[in-house]
């Protein structure tokens, strides 16, 4: 995203990837995009699929004792709503634009490594197909991941980290069935949150709440539906549709951020800086809000030679991913079972549950946080 942004204005990127084309453009992730994200995306010439296939949501419902409350995001936020478009479809709309437009993308490259990240010019080697390379270049982009090299690479003592990993962990399946609501829902109950969710007219995406120690072989696909419809039935009969179960996997949850978000010429986004629990659906469009942050400041640099912006970005980025982890910390509070909990704990949740869906202030709160905060970029 980053480079397509930067090639807009005619500021010249090489993307290396260590993963294979396939394997970026094929594995299902997050699939919510917030609302100022897909107005980047159609803003900049990515909507085109996104507006044929994405699928626009006006609200969700939450769920618990066996009621469905719908939150009307759509009506709350003036008109702001969220679209179900994998983040795998998001890559895919990426790759081509980048390499119509003749663009330098190197898949599978090996052995990457930065240096010289204090001086005019950063340096990247690595090996692709089999001969070594280097790139001296004037910034380096960190957008590889929580288990990337960049981050490693900034020297002991620069960076404070803060972090919590969570008592619980989410298992998520990929079913060829029908989606049976229109809108995500996010359901509380005694046994443990479950969430349903979808990719497209015929694929559902659904997520229990498990122990982080479970394993996957302890969760045959007759078990994962008996225990999701337990959760999901409602008093009015609505459970999700079962179908072949074509993907499976549990994903630990926890909460990382890293300050500052830059050191040098290095400047790192997404996974690479901060890290959010997954229930308030916001990590691939906080990386999304990075990049934008990031690329109208070496905009500013290349047009003006101000660094200013440049010198601003971990601030600027800060400011937003600290009221996102809040956002998404007190939704995973909000609907999960914690083991820790006492009688009094159970019933303030079910007490602040009964508040967020009968109070306009509190599901205003909501959907403002949900559909999107405004980026920081013009």
């Amino acid at each position: 995203m980053l480079s397509h942004l930067l090639r807009l204005h005619g500021i010249d990127s090489i993307v290396l990837e260590s993963r294979s084309r396939d394997h970026v453009e094929d594995r299902v992730r997050a699939g919510v995009l917030e609302h100022p994200t897909v107005e980047l995306l159609c803003r900049n010439g990515l909507g085109e699929r996104l507006k044929q296939v994405g699928l626009k949501h006006d609200g969700i419902w939450l769920s618990f004792g066996g009621v469905r409350h719908f939150i009307d995001m759509k009506e709350l936020t003036a008109g702001k709503s969220i679209t179900v478009y994998g983040q795998n479809e998001v890559i895919r709309d990426l790759i081509k634009a980048r390499l119509d437009a003749g663009a330098e993308i190197a898949f599978e490259v090996e052995n990457l490594s930065v240096h010289d990240l204090e001086s005019a010019t950063p340096r990247i080697q690595y090996r692709h197909n089999g001969a070594a390379h280097e790139v001296v270049c004037d910034f380096i982009a960190g957008c590889d991941g929580f288990h990337g090299v960049c981050r490693p690479s900034i020297p002991d003592g620069v960076l404070s980290v803060y972090g919590r990993a969570y008592p619980f962990a989410w298992l998520g399946v990929l079913a060829e069935a029908a989606p049976s609501s229109e809108q995500l829902v996010y359901t509380h109950h005694d046994r443990g949150f479950a969430l349903f969710s979808m990719r497209s007219p015929t694929l559902t995406r659904l997520y229990l709440q498990v122990d982080p120690e479970e394993h996957i072989d302890n969760w045959p696909d007759h078990r994962v539906w008996e225990e999701l419809k337990l959760r999901m039935t409602t008093r009015d009969g609505w459970s999700p549709h079962e179908g072949p179960v074509t993907q499976k996997s549990i994903t630990p949850m926890r909460s990382f951020v890293v300050e500052p978000m830059q050191f040098g010429n290095l400047f790192l986004a997404g996974d690479a800086a901060h890290i959010v629990p997954p229930t308030g659906a916001k990590g691939m469009n906080l990386a999304i809000a990075d990049v934008a942050v990031l690329a109208r400041a070496l905009r500013e640099f290349y047009a003006n030679g101000r660094r200013v912006l440049l010198d601003q970005y971990s601030e600027s980025c800060l400011q937003r991913v600290w009221k996102v982890q809040r956002f998404s910390s007190w939704m995973t509070s909000l609907l999960h079972r914690n083991a820790c909990e006492n009688p009094f704990d159970r019933r303030r949740q079910l007490a602040e549950l009964e508040y967020v869906v009968n109070s306009r202030a509190a599901m205003t709160t909501l959907a403002e946080n949900y559909v999107g905060l405004p980026l920081d970029n013009d």
